[in-house]
Formats: structure tokens, sequence, C-alpha cells
């Protein structure tokens, strides 16, 4: 995607980057902590509609407005969580454009999922972090699987598990599987929620309720991509809308759920889209207060359907990385934690990103397969020890996080060794042995 960007191939949309601001104007608001427009978003992303293209300078501006605004809400913290990925399926035939994540034959039993976790768990994990593909087999509870086997919609994208070699359960079989030694289960994105209430009546209260007691502690706004009907139309009209993703954001903070917020940006989109998308998770914070961070996720493109098929060139420029880090901290009042992505990133623009208004680096995630199955160059597995020497040497604090923030743990650079502390069986001793490759790590068949 290049500068001004405002459609992929044979793709034209009715929202442009075109206001009636300025942006000297909204860069004055932002460096005054008033609350942007939409429009004064807009004019950020682009340094300006009344000109083509990125300008440097300008940019430089933006990026400096936010780093301040960084240092006066978080100060100077680098958070980190401990955790795995493990996901349970990645067995999906939605078709999302942008995805090289599907798989027709990998899946998890619940007993497989459970050692997995354990093993994390005695390592000092914090968190668990599942976000699967949306298995035609898999359904909430046995109940749901009543319903589904009942019925004869065909719209369901429903199959029966006996025409599977193995029968990947249900949901809530799988998240109560995963729940062991009091670890953080971070699990079910509201497309999944949405998969696992199909063919019912049931409201998402309903089904965010059920999981909660089968032991899901917080919701990943994954899924959420560009919340703009027009870009989901073309890049994933197979999923739910910007409208049901809301509702069922809404729906995981009412029982009880902290939740995060995401936008993948950088393929067909333009910076118009990337700003409202931002005022509705603003407007969704607004109402719930349930949003922990923001997660910026840059597109990655070099084995996806979007590149192949031509609708694309390329993924965001370094300029448009660095700007969504910064007008999402000046834009996002209401959260406070802003996510820099090395996994997408990379080291050093990761590390960069933290001086353009993000907070936090992410987690040692011990498995990683989504970013790896598009293209991306990037580890899958990052060390307490890692963390420690990379955000001490940007001058900043490093410290570990529990997933929701309450918990934090600040990191003496100069008293090694260096481990997990936080989690439930966490003492200290280092996650992964030094030259040890991490059980999980580099196996599609344990893929994030």
């Amino acid at each position: 995607m290049g500068d001004g960007f405002t459609g992929g191939t044979d793709v034209t949309f009715d929202c442009v980057p075109e206001t009636d601001q300025a942006f000297e104007n909204a860069l004055a608001k932002a460096r005054a902590s008033e609350r942007l427009t939409v429009e004064d978003a807009t004019e950020l992303l682009t340094t300006g509609t009344d000109r083509e293209g990125i300008h440097p300078g300008r940019k430089e501006r933006v990026l400096e407005a936010a780093d301040r605004r960084r240092a006066e809400v978080v100060g100077d913290e680098v958070t980190f969580v401990v955790n795995l990925n493990n996901n349970v399926t990645t067995a999906c035939n939605t078709g999302c454009l942008f995805c090289n994540f599907k798989d027709r034959s990998k899946h998890f039993l619940p007993a497989e999922s459970r050692h997995i976790v354990e093993d994390a768990v005695q390592r000092g994990i914090y968190e668990v972090t599942s976000v699967s593909g949306l298995h035609p087999a898999f359904a909430l509870d046995d109940e749901h699987r009543e319903v589904l086997e009942a019925s004869d919609r065909e719209d369901l994208n429903y199959k029966s598990p006996e025409r599977y070699e193995k029968d990947p359960a249900t949901y809530v079989e799988q998240l109560a599987a995963m729940s062991v030694g009091g670890v953080h289960v971070h699990s079910m994105t509201p497309e999944e929620a949405y998969h696992a209430r199909r063919g019912t009546d049931w409201s998402y209260e309903e089904v965010y309720g059920r999981l909660k007691d089968a032991g899901l502690d917080s919701v990943p706004g994954t899924a959420a991509e560009i919340l703009v009907d027009e870009v989901r139309d073309v890049i994933c009209p197979g999923k739910i809308g910007t409208d049901e993703w809301v509702e069922a954001m809404e729906a995981a903070a009412n029982v009880g759920l902290p939740t995060t917020a995401t936008i993948m940006y950088g393929h067909v989109e333009n910076e118009a889209h990337r700003a409202k998308h931002l005022g509705v998770i603003r407007d969704l914070q607004d109402r719930t207060g349930a949003i922990t961070e923001f997660v910026p996720l840059s597109f990655v493109h070099p084995e996806t359907p979007l590149y192949e098929r031509g609708m694309v060139e390329g993924g965001a420029t370094r300029h448009e990385d660095e700007l969504m880090i910064a007008v999402s901290r000046l834009f996002l009042d209401n959260v406070d934690h802003l996510q820099s992505s090395w996994v997408k990133y990379g080291d050093e623009l990761g590390l960069k990103m933290l001086s353009c208004g993000a907070d936090d680096f992410m987690g040692t995630i011990l498995s990683e397969e989504i970013t790896k199955r598009a293209g991306g160059e990037y580890g899958e597995f990052r060390s307490v020890a890692d963390y420690v020497e990379m955000i001490s040497a940007i001058g900043r604090t490093p410290v570990e996080r529990s997933t929701d923030y309450p918990e934090r743990r600040r990191i003496d650079p100069s008293d090694p060794p260096f481990g997990p502390r936080l989690g439930p069986q966490a003492d200290g001793t280092p996650l992964v042995d030094p030259g040890e490759v991490p059980e999980t790590a580099g196996d599609p068949s344990t893929a994030d």
C-alpha cells in the first residue's frame, strides 16, 4: 500500500481521505490533549489531505506529540506479558482474503491442549492466548451441538464431528481444558462467539456467560480488521459486520470480561477508514470501559490471497506504521495502553514504535503461527531476558504485567537471571533454558 492509497486493484470506496479540517488545527488539538474528531485523525494519518503523500516533517511532529502523550499517560514503563499461544484449530473455511492461516486438518483434542498449557504454566507463563479457526464441527457446548445437529439450514457452516478423523470437541470443553493451574485464559474473539451461537437465538451475553463459567478470563478484540463495512465486504465478506462485532464486544464487557481491541491496516483500506475504525473503538470504550489495550496490526502480505490475486502490491509503509501508532495514542484518549507488535514489525521498528506512542511490547508467545503463515519474517518466541535487554537499551523500564494490567512487576536490569514471577507457578526461573527450543515453537499443529 502506498501513501494516500484509496483502494486495491479494481477496488474503489465511497469513503476517501478528504476533510474540511486542516492538519495544523488537528495537530494543535492533539498537542493540547483535546478530544480529536475522525476528521482530525484523518488529517494526522495523512499528514494533511491538502497534499499528496506523507510529509516527513509533519510526520515527526505527530510522532513527537504522541510520544509526549504516552509519557504523560503511562510514564517510561514498557510492559509485556509472559504467555503461550495455543490455538485449538487452524481449520477454517471462512475465506478471508488477508489470511493464510486456515488448514483443513490441524486441530487439538482437549487433552492435548491441557498438556501443552500445563507444561507452559510450570515454566512460568501467566496467560494462554487462543484464537482459532472456525472449524465447521465446533459448537459452544452439548446443548448447542444438539441444536446444530437438528437443523437442516445449509448456511450455518456446520458439519458433524463424525465427518472428521478427530472430534475437536466444543468451545466449552476446550476452554475448560486450557483453564488449568490458575492460568489466565484469553480467548474467544467476536467472530468465534458468533460461530458459537449460530443457529440459535441466544444473545452474546448468554454465550460469553457460558464461556466465562467454563474458564474464560478475557476476550481478544481481534477479527476487527477494519471496522468499516465497505472494506469488510472486500477482504472478509464471510465475517460478521461492524455492528455485530461491536455487539459481541459489548456483551463480553457486560458479563464482566475485560477485552482488547485491534486494527489490521495496510491492505485495501485508506486513511479515512483507519480513522473511522478508531472512532468505533473509542465510542465502544466510552460505553464499556472494558478495553485494556489497543493493538495496531500491520498487514503482512506475501502469502495472502489479496497479494496473490494482485489486489495489493504490499503492506503499509514505515511512515504509515509509525503514524498508525502515533494517531492511535492521540485519538484513543480513553485507552491507556497501546501495543507495539514485534511479530508484525520486527525488533528495530517494534522498538521505534515505543517512541511513537506505544508502551506495551506484546508477550513471550511461546508459539506464533498466524503471521508466519502470511509470510511474516520475525520470531515466535521472546524470553524475559530478551525483553529486559531490549527495553533497557532504549532507556525505558521493563515491566512484567498481567493480561489486563493490574499486576505489574518492574524489573531491575542489573539483577539477573531474568524469569517470570507473576504467573501462578512462576518463581523467576527463565522460561526456556539457553539454546532450548520451546516444545510448541515452529510446529504448525500447535499454531497461533
